[in-house]
């Protein structure tokens, strides 16, 4: 008889190598980010399907699979987009489902539940005033300050800096690197160049984190559309495949929302090392990283838990312009969530699938053909792209 008193021993995880490589991003569109007060979010939701759809070429009734994220009504969404799929799923509007939907279309394709999944992901908080913390969030922890994610990662960056004496000029390397990206491309919100001196300059918002360390709060949406990799040779452009991805929730700790005492670290390294087994890569193949900045500390924490460099290290690491592109590791470079648009990580793989097209321009990484993505939160996903 087993011991009632005795932990489980987990089951193995499972090879997921079969399927490497099998599933394919055929089409991306995205809308203009701002503020627009005249639609909602079925509106953009359909411009950004619609770019999605010409973008690959696709007839949208062959669209079986429907996912859609941050939109109040699937049903709704599908009768203006005028699908009728056999698929469909609805997430919440968290940041961290991004790559959780991503993974699930992906299974739903690779288990005949669909044939092509169209992945919708839309925000209207520019125009309504969404403030993501203070008195739209209450919760047990107010007392203390804690009303809203930028409060516990500022924390959780503190804490950085006692331990490993992390400096905010070392943090400002994050927004500086990430805000030249968002310069050279055409369609970031913020695009004006800025320096260690004015990070170090701007307000406080919660110290030691400052204005240029928040993510922006933007009206946009972003559409995927996935298919199989034979499928996926019909279409206008070349496939993008998912080499491979991991997760790792992280629970248990989470009395404080988004503070984690580890940084996510053992999370983020388990999800990392199930992406990199999975799509038989390591840190040397990553050209491009895009990683989940709703504040740039997270940058840090995921570069130290994916295995990039050492626990303790990311604020050296990232010095002398390492995340820029031609530097040692690019990162979000589209401007990520601090300077293109917050897209809570929808955005990020549409990048991730444009550079590895070579559709760039001015910020494409020259012989891009590895791009992973990571969102270090309490479910903490990674997904490898490989160019097809």
């Amino acid at each position: 008889m087993p011991d009632p008193n005795q932990s489980p021993t987990p089951n193995p995880l499972p090879d997921l190598r079969q399927l490497t490589d099998k599933i394919a991003v055929v089409g991306v569109g995205n809308t203009k980010y701002g503020n627009f007060p005249e639609t909602d979010d079925y509106g953009l939701a359909a411009q950004a399907f619609r770019n999605a759809v010409a973008d690959c070429g696709i007839d949208k009734n062959r669209i079986d699979g429907l996912l859609v994220s941050r939109i109040p009504y699937y049903a709704r969404m599908g009768e203006i987009l005028g699908l009728n799929p056999r698929w469909t799923i609805t997430l919440p509007g968290h940041g961290r489902m991004s790559g959780m939907g991503i993974i699930e279309a992906s299974i739903a394709i690779a288990t005949g539940q669909c044939d092509y999944a169209v992945l919708l992901y839309a925000n209207i908080g520019r125009s309504r005033r969404v403030n993501y913390g203070g008195d739209e969030s209450p919760g047990a922890w107010d007392p203390w300050g804690f009303t809203s994610p930028g409060a516990a990662h500022a924390m959780a960056f503190r804490r950085h800096m006692e331990l490993y004496g992390t400096t905010t000029r070392q943090l400002a390397e994050v927004s500086v690197a990430i805000r030249h990206h968002a310069s050279l491309n055409p369609d970031a919100v913020m695009r004006t160049p800025i320096s260690i001196d004015d990070h170090e300059s701007s307000r406080f918002i919660t110290a030691p984190l400052r204005l240029l360390d928040y993510c922006l709060i933007n009206d946009g949406a972003v559409c995927l559309i996935l298919t199989s990799r034979e499928r996926a040779r019909d279409f206008a452009k070349p496939p993008v495949l998912i080499a491979g991805w991991g997760a790792r929730d992280t629970f248990s700790p989470s009395s404080i929302a988004n503070f984690d005492l580890d940084f996510w670290y053992p999370a983020i390294r388990d999800a990392g090392q199930q992406a990199y087994h999975m799509a038989g890569v390591g840190h040397a193949d990553i050209d491009a990283l895009m990683c989940y900045d709703n504040f740039s500390p997270t940058v840090l924490f995921s570069l130290e838990g994916l295995g990039f460099c050492a626990q303790g290290e990311s604020g050296g690491f990232v010095e002398h312009g390492a995340l820029r592109r031609g530097g040692r590791l690019p990162v979000n470079t589209d401007g990520g969530h601090l300077s293109n648009s917050y897209m809570q990580g929808w955005a990020l793989n549409v990048e991730a699938v444009r550079q590895l097209r070579g559709e760039c321009g001015a910020r494409q990484i020259a012989d891009c053909e590895v791009v992973q993505y990571i969102q270090s939160t309490p479910c903490t996903r990674s997904i490898i792209y490989r160019r097809g």
